[in-house]
């Protein structure tokens, strides 16, 4: 028995080793994905679409609770309506998808798969905003997009993949940049309250703020390996798009003013900060507020009688408690272990002849791998809290990890050495020109992630150039 768990976890890569391969082993053994047939795409199983769900759903709850209504819109847009903004389509157009013929016919006009919504949301608005009475416009669909990547991974970076996106029309550039910083903050409530992931909230730079936005906010989190990723972004318009397609109102004194724009997404590129966050060499690791199974019942020597039906009648027991599952087949117990372990279950419910008599059970944590012995009779009050101590373990953890790995260096010798040496976050200062942004990343591959709204002075002059200093800016190597 013991060889065959040891086979099956050396299915897995150590992370130290190469880890690319692990996280690449990880999300084949937890059954997470299987590659599409076209290149860059996936097929979501089960299992991982069952995480991808209850992040959605969280995450959707948190959208309506802001008083937001979802839509659908088609996936086709028009390219003459893609043209319309001019910085946009500039920005997306090496990863656009063409549709050039239906059936046998050439298209008159070819029509672009969506890599974002931006334009047809324009379009509907310019049609239905038309008063200050029809102001704010809060709407969010969820939809899977196009995007023709060369370089594919897996949830991180694929051709196609599923996000929500919220377009928001608003009277005033203060009531715009009111939600802009509203949405990011429920970003960074669903990352460090669900997903246990700590991130960084700022503003991208010029360079890397969306094509066609006044500015971006982004939440930045860091990976086991000590990169950076980029994990959720909400973008202030202004009146840019409004004025491309003409989206005007009139205010209360019959004035024709154009209306000022958001856009915000999260995507199921969060599954891979979940996986490079919160895993192991054993596997996934998944924080039980978003876990499909909270608590995996693993019954032991299940063919000696009453062994099966108290499994069963502690499931029922607990199912109104807990999302609690029973793994009742004929497979070794230490095959389970090994399997739930991957998957990243939170807590195995052990139970065998011996437990029963002695009226309890024993619970194992996935994130320390602890066991403890716990009454029958203290279950129902203990397994909840135990949740609760992983959930919060696995958060101080990330946080932990992400404050060790993230230093404050002065001079471009610092920045390169301890990039190399040893990665994570560089918080360095910046005169804000584009020159050393474009320098910085061509000498040491890094990239400026975000303006932290956090800042500190930690010296008065630039890293690269050695001009006065504007601003603290975060920099990492990223995904």
């Amino acid at each position: 028995m013991a060889k065959k768990n040891k086979n099956f976890v050396e299915k897995v890569t150590a992370m130290e080793d190469d880890f690319a391969q692990w996280y690449t082993d990880v999300v084949k053994q937890a059954e997470l994905v299987d590659y599409g047939q076209v290149k860059g795409t996936m097929i979501i199983r089960p299992y991982g679409y069952a995480i991808w769900e209850n992040i959605k759903d969280e995450l959707n709850k948190m959208i309506k609770d802001t008083g937001h209504s979802n839509v659908q819109f088609p996936i086709f847009i028009p390219e003459s309506l893609l043209q319309k903004e001019a910085d946009h389509v500039e920005g997306f157009a090496p990863e656009v998808a063409w549709v050039t013929h239906g059936g046998d016919n050439e298209l008159e006009e070819r029509i672009a798969v969506r890599p974002t919504s931006e334009v047809l949301f324009c379009e509907y608005y310019s049609k239905h905003i038309h008063s200050y009475r029809d102001l704010p416009k809060l709407y969010n669909q969820w939809a899977n997009v196009v995007r023709w990547e060369k370089t594919t991974r897996p949830f991180l970076r694929s051709s196609e993949f599923h996000w929500q996106e919220g377009h928001t029309a608003h009277a005033t550039d203060e009531e715009a940049a009111a939600e802009t910083a509203k949405m990011l903050d429920v970003y960074a409530d669903l990352a460090e309250n669900y997903l246990a992931i700590p991130v960084y909230k700022g503003k991208k730079t010029e360079k890397e703020k969306f094509a066609g936005a006044n500015y971006t906010l982004t939440i930045e989190a860091l990976m086991h390996d000590g990169k950076a990723l980029q994990s959720g972004t909400s973008h202030h318009f202004g009146s840019g798009f409004a004025e491309a397609f003409d989206i005007t109102y009139l205010d209360k004194d019959g004035k024709s003013q154009f209306v000022h724009q958001t856009s915000w997404g999260l995507s199921t590129r969060i599954m891979g900060a979940l996986i490079m966050v919160h895993g192991d060499n054993r596997g996934l690791v998944v924080p039980p507020r978003i876990a499909p199974t909270q608590a995996m019942i693993i019954p032991i020597a299940q063919h000696k009688e009453g062994v099966l039906d108290k499994a069963y009648e502690l499931r029922d027991q607990l199912k109104n408690i807990v999302r609690v599952d029973i793994d009742a087949s004929d497979k070794m117990p230490g095959w389970k272990f090994n399997e739930y372990e991957m998957k990243g279950i939170p807590v195995r419910i052990e139970l065998g002849p011996k437990d029963i008599e002695k009226n309890q059970v024993v619970l194992a944590r996935r994130d320390t791998g602890e066991k403890e012995f716990v009454a029958l009779a203290d279950l129902e009050k203990r397994l909840p809290e135990l949740l609760e101590e992983v959930q919060q373990n696995l958060y101080n953890k990330a946080l932990q990890h992400r404050n060790e790995m993230t230093t404050s260096v002065t001079t471009m010798e610092e920045f390169t050495e301890v990039l190399e040496t040893k990665g994570g976050f560089l918080k360095a200062m910046w005169c804000g020109d584009l020159e050393c942004e474009e320098k910085i990343k061509e000498d040491t591959t890094a990239t400026s992630r975000c303006i932290p709204f956090e800042q500190e002075k930690l010296s008065d002059s630039c890293v690269c150039c050695g001009k006065p200093a504007k601003e603290l800016v975060l920099w990492a190597k990223a995904y």
